[in-house]
C-alpha cells in the first residue's frame, strides 16, 4: 500500500493526541463506533484528519451524556448535522460558565469579608449556598434533559423500524 502525502496517525499516537487510550480506540473500533481510515500493510490502524474529526464528534456527544450505542445511532442518521452538537455543547459550556462565575463572585465576597475580619452575613451565605444549588440543579437538570432527548429519540428510532427485532 502507497501512502500519499496525507497524515496519518498510529492508534499509540492518536491516543497520545487526544489523551484516551490504545484499548479505548480499539474497543471502538471494535463495535463499529470509530474504525480508522486505512490499515498499514503490516496491520496497523492509522487515521487521518476526518477520523479525527469523527472522534471529537464522538467525545462531544458523550459528554453529553449519551451512550455509545446512541452515539453510534446519531452519526449514522442522515440528518445527523454536526454543527448542532457543537453549538449545544457551546451554549452548555457557556451557561456552566456563567453560573460558575456567579459562584466564583459570591465566594470572593465571603473571602473578602473574612479577610477583613468582618462575619458574613446570613444573606452572604445564603447567595453561597444559592449559588451552589443552583450549580448542582444545572448539573441535574442537564442529565433529566439528556435521558428525555435519549427517549425521544429511542421512541423516534423505534417508530421509524416498528417491525425489526430488538
Amino acid at each position: 500500500m502507497v501512502i500519499e502525502s496525507k497524515k496519518y496517525w498510529k492508534v499509540g499516537e492518536l491516543a497520545k493526541l487526544t489523551g484516551l487510550t490504545i484499548r479505548t480506540l480499539r474497543y471502538y473500533d471494535q463495535i463499529g463506533l470509530f474504525s480508522p481510515s486505512v490499515y498499514s500493510d503490516s496491520g496497523y490502524r492509522l487515521y487521518d484528519e476526518s477520523d479525527i474529526s469523527r472522534l471529537q464528534q464522538i467525545l462531544t456527544l458523550k459528554d453529553l451524556g449519551l451512550s455509545l450505542e446512541e452515539i453510534k445511532s446519531i452519526l449514522s442518521d442522515d440528518n445527523y448535522n454536526p454543527f448542532d452538537v457543537v453549538s449545544l455543547q457551546i451554549a452548555r459550556l457557556k451557561e456552566n460558565i456563567r453560573i460558575q462565575q456567579k459562584l466564583l463572585k459570591e465566594l470572593q465576597n465571603v473571602s473578602s469579608l473574612m479577610q477583613n475580619h468582618e462575619p458574613p452575613t446570613v444573606e452572604d451565605f445564603t447567595n453561597l449556598l444559592g449559588m451552589m444549588k443552583k450549580s448542582h440543579e444545572r448539573y441535574f437538570a442537564e442529565r433529566k434533559m439528556n435521558m428525555e432527548y435519549q427517549f425521544d429519540r429511542l421512541g423516534n428510532f423505534l417508530a421509524k423500524h416498528p417491525n425489526e427485532p430488538n
